[in-house]
């Protein structure tokens, strides 16, 4: 594996995990999703996405494409509808775009997301990805309840729609109002859907569990397989406790 790619790689995973500012509005809270890397149709929902949507900006460098075969696809299927970064099956998930054309253009380069999944977390990018709202204060149009003023536009706002952010009276569970030090009435941040996009909400949640679904599997492709040999690891461990067992008796039968 080529050293650099490690080495920039190693270099967003840092900064990813590193850079993550606070919440956009009071309450923000991140959502709990709880993904499930052998669901293979989730999966292979999830590459769709990722390769129509993230891969024009974002690289996945330390992915090769044959990797997907283990999501029960076929070269065939991987090359005609996922494989549109390069012309080898065994390459790996690049992108096009220079990073000195990324820097002039958007004013930083877009992370390699083969690891953002095990920088960020589950629950941080299925949160990110739903809570985009209209912002005009912003350069681009778009803030974020957990990122304020992203760099990166809202890329799922065909699919999601338009929503804004409205602040409302925070109250108890009884509806009593919630009031600080000061005695201010506290206010929590609010998304409201004005325009509708191509997918219902339910819809929609359901696209970006399959991205993040994805993500979470593209930061370690061989989990499974990992897991699966964990298994075999510890039984022929235990085995050979029991044979060691044994063999301990057998050298100090005529000691005692």
């Amino acid at each position: 594996m080529n050293v650099k790619r490690i080495l920039v790689a190693v270099a967003a995973a840092a900064l990813a995990a590193g850079a993550a500012p606070a919440p956009a509005a009071e309450g923000a809270k991140l959502d709990d999703v709880e993904v499930n890397v052998t669901d293979v149709a989730s999966l292979q929902s999830g590459a769709r996405t990722f390769v129509n949507y993230c891969l024009n900006c974002h690289s996945a460098s330390l992915v090769r494409y044959n990797a997907l075969r283990q999501l029960d696809l076929t070269d065939e299927q991987i090359k005609d509808n996922l494989m549109f970064t390069a012309e080898k099956i065994g390459m790996p998930m690049d992108i096009a775009m220079r990073p000195r054309d990324a820097k002039a253009w958007f004013a930083t380069v877009p992370p390699d997301l083969s690891v953002i999944a095990r920088a960020r977390g589950a629950d941080w990018l299925y949160t990110y990805l739903r809570t985009f709202y209209r912002d005009a204060s912003t350069p681009t149009g778009w803030s974020n309840l957990v990122y304020t003023s992203p760099v990166m536009p809202h890329v799922l706002w065909k699919l999601q729609g338009e929503q804004v952010l409205k602040e409302v009276p925070a109250t108890t569970r009884d509806g009593r109002p919630v009031v600080d030090e000061h005695g201010q009435p506290r206010k929590l941040a609010k998304l409201e859907l004005t325009v509708p996009g191509r997918q219902s909400t339910a819809e929609y949640d359901k696209t970006v569990y399959d991205l993040v679904n994805f993500l979470v599997w593209m930061g370690e492709p061989n989990q499974l397989e990992r897991k699966r040999l964990g298994v075999w690891v510890l039984f022929g461990l235990a085995v050979l406790v029991f044979l060691t067992y044994f063999l301990k008796r057998a050298y100090w039968k005529n000691v005692h």
